[in-house]
């Protein structure tokens, strides 16, 4: 979800290619990868370049701001990811806020609730990037999943927790068993570095992903 350049440096963070000992181990071919592509300057034309996604579709449009714009970017969006079984939605910060609804200056970098309807809606299964809040994280992490329950009626949603973001795995019943053993083997390859989880829908607690 490409947005303006709002001159922040969130995207310098890169020092990790200087330590090829403790990231490499994780995913070989990924690393390599991005050592080449970062020494050509960030930009996503680079994963492209490098098929780091081998069959991806990118949407390419800026996100913008306005009502009326971004429901005609997200109608777009969709029309273009028609194909795809997985769509991968890379919010700035994240999921939608009470204080930066749709419409309001600095909601493209959220990703709307309705936006996340709407793609469950026509039978994707969706990955959602993002920021933690200034609330305990293993309470966040079940709220969201919950909210995110009952936007969507999905009932497996999974989460994968790193030191400092998270992202969650919405799961359609007919891509369950494929997507549940990729959890699997992201764990298993970034142990120490990626936890996954499947937040209770009844309490607070966690459960491991599915095995």
């Amino acid at each position: 979800m490409l947005t303006a350049d709002d001159g922040r440096n969130d995207g310098n963070f890169t020092s990790y290619l200087a330590q090829p000992g403790k990231w490499r181990p994780h995913d070989p071919e990924l690393f390599d990868h991005l050592v080449t592509a970062i020494s050509t300057g960030r930009h996503l034309d680079r994963v492209r370049e490098h098929n780091l996604l081998p069959g991806a579709t990118f949407v390419d449009a800026l996100v913008p701001d306005g009502r009326r714009e971004r429901h005609a970017f997200a109608a777009a969006a969709l029309n273009r990811l028609a194909d795809a079984e997985l769509i991968f939605f890379d919010p700035d910060n994240g999921l939608e806020i009470s204080s930066c609804a749709i419409g309001r200056k600095g909601s493209s970098k959220y990703l709307m609730w309705s936006e996340v309807a709407d793609a469950y809606a026509k039978g994707k299964s969706i990955l959602i990037y993002q920021h933690f809040r200034r609330e305990e994280r293993g309470a966040f992490i079940s709220r969201i999943a919950n909210e995110l329950r009952a936007t969507t009626a999905c009932h497996s949603v999974l989460c994968f927790r790193t030191a400092h973001v998270a992202f969650f795995l919405v799961i359609q019943p007919l891509h369950s068993a494929l997507l549940n053993a990729a959890a699997m083997h992201v764990e298993a390859s970034w142990a120490g570095q990626i936890e996954c989880s499947q937040p209770s829908s009844l309490a607070m607690s966690e459960n491991k992903c599915p095995q």
